[in-house]
């Protein structure tokens, strides 16, 4: 485990700094539709029942990391697709109680067992929080943000809400329509990270088979 401590900082925001003061800052657009905003639920709101399974995945307050990582035989690994800044979609914003369409840096990972996605994980800041909370996100490259998250004890984990995901929010190769995803709030001073994660098939085909041969 890298030492959480060579994070600290705002270097994220300095690399950006020039065009911070000349106020271009780069945006990337979203490329893919908007659908509406899912709801968020926490599982006392959750209409029809799950089975024992799928809700001990979504709702376990563990470390997702450190799970997969057992559940893969310490054959974990992360592979980063988008790391940048871009408008955060509404329900992030309402999330993080900012206004509609704030700036935030945005992360995107597959989260793999034995090179298998087996979760897509999206988190986001808001620009100024960053900035204030001294988190560099753009220094993450292939190490688990989440991990990160569970080995800083100052930071605090609000509570799990879960949604049908909306397809056309995922990486091209793996849109389906009612895949789980979880997400939750990690405050620590001024500084609040949202993490979702989007469990994908290849995932529940490994927790069968790992049941199947305990």
């Amino acid at each position: 485990m890298d030492d959480p401590s060579a994070l600290n900082g705002w270097t994220a925001c300095d690399k950006l700094g020039a065009s911070l003061a000349a106020n271009q800052l780069p945006i990337v657009p979203h490329k893919a539709p908007v659908p509406a905003s899912p709801a968020w639920l926490t599982q006392s709101r959750l209409s029809a029942p799950q089975d024992a399974q799928t809700l001990d995945w979504l709702f376990d307050e563990g470390s997702l990391t450190r799970r997969l990582t057992a559940l893969s035989d310490n054959s974990f690994s992360v592979t980063p697709l988008f790391e940048g800044w871009q408008p955060l979609r509404d329900d992030e914003c309402a999330a993080l109680e900012l206004p509609a369409a704030s700036l935030g840096w945005v992360r995107e990972v597959y989260l793999r067992g034995h090179g298998q996605p087996w979760v897509f994980a999206r988190s986001v800041a808001a620009q100024s929080a960053l900035r204030e909370g001294g988190l560099n996100m753009d220094e993450l490259g292939s190490r688990s943000l989440g991990e990160l998250l569970f080995c800083d004890q100052a930071f605090e984990r609000q509570a799990i809400e879960v949604c049908q995901y909306p397809a056309p929010w995922l990486p091209p190769e793996h849109r389906a329509d009612n895949l789980w995803g979880r997400r939750s709030r990690f405050n620590r001073g001024p500084l609040s990270l949202l993490v979702a994660e989007i469990f994908l098939p290849s995932l529940w085909h490994a927790v069968n088979a790992c049941a199947e041969n305990p």
